[in-house]
Order: C-alpha cells, then structure tokens, then sequence
C-alpha cells in the first residue's frame, strides 16, 4: 500500500476550475489510487479572484452581504471572518466579472461597492482588514471605496463628484470628517502581487486601463483624473510599489486607510498557516491553468514552492499548460510539472473536463512520488 502525506495547494485554473475544486479533484484521485495516503487540502490565491474561496476551504466564516457593483448595480458578495480579522476580495465585489452582461464602462466604474464590504466588517468588529485587490474593472484610484466609507471628494461648488474615474478631474478637495470611526483602530494590508506606481508608462491607467476596456482618449481622461486625484490626497504616494494595484486602489487604501503592501500569495500562506501544514510532509503539490513565466516571477504556486521548500519537502506542479523546459522548472524549485494537456491536447476539452483530467493526475502523482 502507498502511505504518506501530501499538501495539495493549487490557484484557480482560470475559466475552468476554482482552486478548491481544483484541490478536491486531486485529492480525489490520489485516496482512489493509494487509499492510505493522507491528503491535506490547501488551495491558494494571490490577491485576485479566489482568494476568499481559499480562506473559506480553510475553515474560515462565510459573511454573505450585498453591495453595489463596478457599475452600481447591487448584487450579492461575500467576505471571509476568522475572529477580528477579515479578508475581502475586490474582484467578488467590484471586478470585471460583475459587470453586467460583461459591459466596460472604463470611466464610470468605481470601487464604492468595495467599500460598502469593508464598512460592513468594520461594523462587526473587525479590526484587521486583508484586502485583495486583483481583477478590478475600474480605475478611480479607490476613491469610489473611500467614498462609502465616509470621505467626501468636492468639487468647486462644494458638491460630490460622481463616482467613476473620470469624475476625478473635478475634484478640487477632500473631505475626510466622515470617516468610518472604526478606520482609527484598525490595520489594513494590501495582498498584491502588483508594484505598479499610480502614475505613468507603467500606471495604473497606462499598463492595466486597456484590460478594462479603455481607449487610448479615455486612458487620456483617466491619467489627468488620477494625477488630480494623487494631488488632492497624497502626492508623494502616488510612486509607491503597489499604488497602481487595481486600478489605483492601492493608492487609496495606502494614502487614506494607511494600508500596508505585502505579496498575495504570502498574505494567504501566512492567514491559512500553511507553514504548519506542510510540516512533515512527503509532497507538496500546486499549480494554476497556465504554468509559465508569469508564474515562476511570483504567482502563488511559485509561493508554495518556496514555502515547501524551506520546509524541505518536493513540490510539484499541475498545469493546464506548461511551456517550461524541465531545466526552467527545476532552476525554479520543481520537481516536475504535470499538465492537463498532455492527457487532452483540445484545450475546449481540457478546460470543460478539467475535474476528471485532475483527477487522473492526482492518481498518477500518488503511485509516481509516494513510496509504497
């Protein structure tokens, strides 16, 4: 019989399984193929979309609350509890997946929704706050989250500026009076694997506005509006690492609610206690749907990797793809990466039968790395 105990800590595959899903199906094939060995569930995420999903699979409170929409449609959401500490997701409140019917609005968009989230945990209790800040579908430098959260941005008449990039370039002041009291007591970290500043060729607008839909006129508008917007609230902050993240949004959390940056995927490592997970183990397995040079500069499997490695057990990844060499993959730390695509080459019907191909995988990697 094939004993041992194996960490399964993949992301998402993008567009086809969910990281926990993605864990399950391993998991599944391995007991199938060795029923003594022990398998230890971990998905991951970076920041972006599936990052509460991996607190939920580690046993942390599901709050389930309603907030408005990258477009201000209201909708459902749900946010992640464990004690006074909350991790929220941007990208499951104001991302590019809610916009409805999958319409850009590059200059409207906001981030007030994110806000409305945040405000809901600070009103119970939480005192520490995880943002993760991947997938946005705006670019208002996060003004639209401080403005749920009680800042007023003024124009030259005294009134608020609607919400949405654009409206930026009106701003002539800030109002921060209104301010959630709770935002006093509190510590706030950015989980990010962006260090774009605010501004510039590599800003916010510039490098990421495009992916939201933004032409090169609007992208004009956009830039003017955030450099007005960096002035009004804090100008030196505006070349932070990180400031860029999301649209901006790391700048507002950063100027405003004194957000600190930290890597994503070791926020998550650090929250789910994946240290002690992976203590004493024979196996480390991880991976995401594309298994590339993007990953190996800092996603979340490349996370894992380290982690597993400084605990001194083997990794190994999953992929749908994997354009690595076998010298790229162990310069990297791996032992080897396994892919969807090697089993079913039509990547339709890999994406659609993701679940069983990551099963027969799983099996594969019991009898492969476990000794019996």
């Amino acid at each position: 019989m094939v004993n041992g105990r194996v960490v399964v800590a993949p992301d998402k595959f993008k567009g086809s399984v969910s990281g926990p899903e993605a864990a399950g199906a391993l998991a599944a094939g391995m007991v199938r193929a060795a029923p003594g060995v022990e398998v230890v569930r971990a998905p991951v995420a970076d920041g972006g979309d599936g990052t509460v999903d991996a607190f939920l699979a580690a046993g942390w409170e599901r709050v389930e609350v309603e907030a408005e929409g990258p477009t201000g449609v209201p909708g459902p959401t749900a946010y992640a509890v464990r004690d006074e500490t909350a991790v929220i997701e941007l990208a499951a409140v104001v991302g590019l997946a809610k916009l409805p019917g999958g319409h850009a609005d590059p200059l409207h968009a906001s981030t007030y929704g994110l806000g409305q989230v945040i405000a809901h945990a600070l009103d119970r209790g939480v005192r520490t706050l995880v943002l993760g800040v991947g997938g946005s579908a705006s670019s208002d430098g996060g003004a639209g989250m401080l403005q749920a959260l009680g800042l007023r941005v003024l124009d030259v008449r005294g009134d608020e500026v609607p919400r949405g990039g654009a409206a930026l370039a009106r701003a002539v002041g800030v109002d921060r009076s209104g301010l959630h009291p709770a935002l006093a007591d509190i510590s706030v970290t950015l989980a990010s694997d962006v260090d774009n500043p605010l501004l510039g060729t590599h800003g916010a607008v510039a490098v990421f506005a495009p992916q939201k839909g933004a032409d090169p006129q609007q992208c004009a508008v956009l830039e003017a509006a955030l450099a007005n917007w960096a002035k009004l609230v804090d100008p030196d902050g505006a070349e932070r690492p990180g400031a860029g993240a999301a649209g901006g949004t790391g700048f507002g959390a950063m100027a405003v609610l004194g957000a600190v940056e930290r890597s994503g995927i070791d926020v998550v490592l650090d929250l789910i206690g994946f240290e002690s997970l992976v203590r004493g183990a024979d196996l480390v397995v991880t991976g995401e749907g594309s298994f590339d040079e993007q990953t190996l500069r800092g996603k979340a499997p490349m996370g894992v990797c380290r982690a597993a490695l400084a605990a001194g057990v083997p990794v190994v990844a999953v992929a749908g793809r994997c354009p690595l060499s076998e010298n790229e993959l162990r310069a990297a730390g791996f032992t080897a990466c396994h892919t969807l695509a090697e089993i079913e080459p039509d990547p339709a019907r890999s994406m659609a039968q993701a679940v069983p191909l990551l099963e027969r995988i799983g099996a594969a990697l019991a009898t492969r790395y476990l000794a019996p």
